[in-house]
């Protein structure tokens, strides 16, 4: 990594570890910490807030320049020297830590806060890259179990013999689904590597197979794949998830070189793709976050709370 991009991802509140690892401080945690308002995992997964560790252990790998991302794009290298498991977690924690220090003695953070958001029990494995290219991932997430943390992990679905070979699977996995057709992803999701949608359908057909909670996550930017419901409906029926999240693009970080503020969905237009969406799947709106334009789809009666349904609540 050159040190010009190092100081730019410094001076974005990046902590970076080995070149390839990073972590950054969730405006939501900010803000739970702060002001009570908590991100829409916390109410849709009972996910606390100010306790998750928003990481990734592949900071600049992608096969994709999605138009819609919020990260630093072209900058690519390449990594010599993978982290331990072990050894990345204790590093990322400790550079979280330093991170929240100026929230000690702040008026509005209780002491109790303080404490629990220096000891995380969440990590949303995501943050910027593609995580699952970490040649060490399995065993991240092992040692992430160990400690009682709970793991979600974000994936674009173009390494599906990856994911297949993960030995321990996160207790959440969200693949992004961000284009209905060919077309629509090849100018939404930009791929670098030929191939890449032929390989998001084969993880769509591996994810009935999983021993985990699945989720699919349309993001959705108007103007490029916004709409086209029955599409979107039948590569969900393919790939039979758990939880579906419709959720609209936010005109945020470096995407704001490549779209407009008018790119981003009102929230009753998210409603009304949501609840169109869920008639075609036999899935219905659980729960909703207007602040984060985002919407949860499952079959009724499904306990979304991931904390109670592995005893870490």
């Amino acid at each position: 990594m050159d040190q010009e991009y190092r100081e730019l991802l410094a001076k974005q509140q990046y902590r970076v570890y080995k070149d390839h690892a990073a972590v950054k401080l969730c405006h939501w945690m900010k803000e739970s910490m702060m002001r009570g308002r908590t991100c829409y995992k916390q109410d849709f997964y009972g996910i606390r807030s100010h306790r998750c560790l928003q990481m990734t252990p592949a900071l600049n790998e992608c096969s994709q320049m999605c138009q819609f991302c919020w990260r630093i794009l072209d900058r690519d290298f390449e990594v010599k020297d993978w982290a331990e498991p072990k050894d990345m977690l204790d590093h990322l924690i400790e550079m979280q830590r330093k991170l929240i220090t100026g929230f000690n003695g702040d008026p509005r953070v209780s002491k109790q806060m303080y404490e629990e958001a220096r000891n995380p029990n969440q990590v949303a494995i995501s943050l910027a890259g593609e995580p699952i290219t970490y040649p060490y991932l399995s065993d991240f997430i092992k040692e992430c179990h160990s400690r009682g943390m709970m793991t979600f992990l974000v994936t674009n679905g173009t390494y599906p013999k990856q994911l297949a070979d993960l030995d321990t699977l996160p207790r959440q996995l969200y693949v992004t689904v961000a284009a209905p057709n060919e077309e629509v992803y090849r100018t939404t999701c930009r791929p670098k590597q030929p191939g890449c949608w032929d390989r998001l359908m084969e993880t769509l057909d591996l994810l009935p197979s999983l021993d985990t909670r699945t989720v699919i996550r349309h993001t959705l930017v108007k103007g490029l794949n916004f709409g086209y419901v029955d599409q979107y409906a039948e590569l969900d029926r393919r790939a039979d998830p758990d939880l579906v999240e419709p959720k609209g693009y936010v005109f945020v970080g470096s995407s704001r070189m490549r779209l407009t503020i008018d790119s981003m969905p009102r929230f009753n237009e998210i409603m009304e793709f949501s609840e169109d969406l869920g008639q075609r799947i036999g899935m219905t709106v659980l729960k909703k976050k207007e602040d984060s334009k985002v919407v949860l789809l499952g079959h009724e009666g499904v306990e979304t709370d991931v904390m109670k349904l592995y005893g870490l609540k």
